[in-house]
């Protein structure tokens, strides 16, 4: 008599432990479905040599953290075809964006658009590229920085004397600057730019350059050098040729430059970017894509003129 008793008690434990599978199953996809899959996001950087990018990075990876994104971080090292292989890497590794900081803003074109074609969206960082589809640009204002930097000189040597730049063609964002100073100069028509220079923006090709400038114009008044290694070798240059009454005004503000700046003498003052707030604000930019929200073309980080007394000022 107690046999269909003990088959109905088996048939139970069989009904519970089915319930209690389904229960488990359908909570470990619930919390699949509520943890979105980890993105990954390719990064290369134009060097990791220059304090500007070391902060650059350390921005995206701040706030990558926050979204819980991957980052695959390399540099292109002032090597195009480095850079290009880079690129190519995070297309097999099937990422789900690229930033890229261009080593050469037209040679990156044709990568950028390979991963056009792979459907995977690529950011700007610092560098714009001249081709290939990008979804968001993200920089400090150059242009604007290349005007502050002429109205800077132009006052401090008076509105009159022979200028130069230590420039670096190739880099969008060097252009720009360029593009910018040149077209303050304008306001300034005693103010002469006498010669540009290609300084590679690197502090060995630039103090090179300025060899060859104060050589060629021993009586030039100011330098504008487009980065602060540019504007270290023209310092350099400068001292080694005695061009004590020398103006020269770099691009970064990094802590090298700072010192050189509080330290007196030529290098008077520098363009300050915000390198950490461009790395965060292309993580940002790369979040609104996933969110599938509308793309900001180019997103603006501005820039300032600091000087000795602006440094001294500053919070520490």
């Amino acid at each position: 008599m107690r046999l269909p008793h003990v088959r109905s008690l088996a048939a139970l434990a069989l009904l519970l432990g089915a319930a209690s599978a389904c229960h488990r199953d359908r909570g470990a996809a619930g919390d699949s479905a509520a943890t979105p899959t980890t993105k990954t996001i390719g990064v290369t950087l134009l060097t990791r040599e220059h304090d500007f990018y070391r902060a650059l990075e350390a921005g995206m990876r701040d706030a990558a953290a926050k979204h819980g994104y991957r980052l695959v971080v390399t540099s292109g090292d002032f090597d195009l075809a480095n850079q290009q292989s880079q690129v190519d890497n995070f297309l097999v590794q099937k990422v789900d964006a690229i930033v890229v900081c261009p080593v050469d803003s037209k040679g990156i074109a044709p990568a950028i658009r390979k991963a056009n074609d792979a459907k995977v969206p690529v950011f700007t960082a610092d560098i714009a590229a001249q081709g290939g589809g990008v979804v968001s640009h993200v920089a400090s204002d150059n242009v604007q920085g290349g005007k502050l930097a002429a109205e800077y000189i132009a006052q401090a040597i008076g509105n009159s004397g022979d200028v130069a730049i230590v420039g670096q063609p190739g880099i969008q964002s060097t252009i720009d600057r360029q593009a910018g100073f040149t077209e303050a100069l304008k306001a300034h028509p005693n103010v002469h730019l006498v010669a540009t220079l290609d300084g590679g923006g690197v502090r060995d090709r630039a103090l090179k350059a300025a060899d060859d400038l104060f050589q060629s114009h021993p009586t030039v008044a100011a330098v504008f050098a487009i980065n602060d290694e540019s504007a270290l070798g023209v310092l350099s240059s400068a001292q080694s040729h005695r061009m004590t009454k020398l103006v020269l005004v770099g691009y970064d503000a990094s802590p090298e430059a700072a010192r050189a700046i509080l330290a007196g003498g030529q290098f008077r003052a520098d363009v300050a970017q915000e390198p950490r707030e461009i790395g965060a604000r292309t993580i940002e930019a790369i979040a609104a894509h996933f969110a599938g929200q509308a793309p900001v073309p180019v997103v603006s980080v501005p820039v300032k003129v600091v000087d000795a007394a602006a440094l001294r000022a500053a919070p520490r």
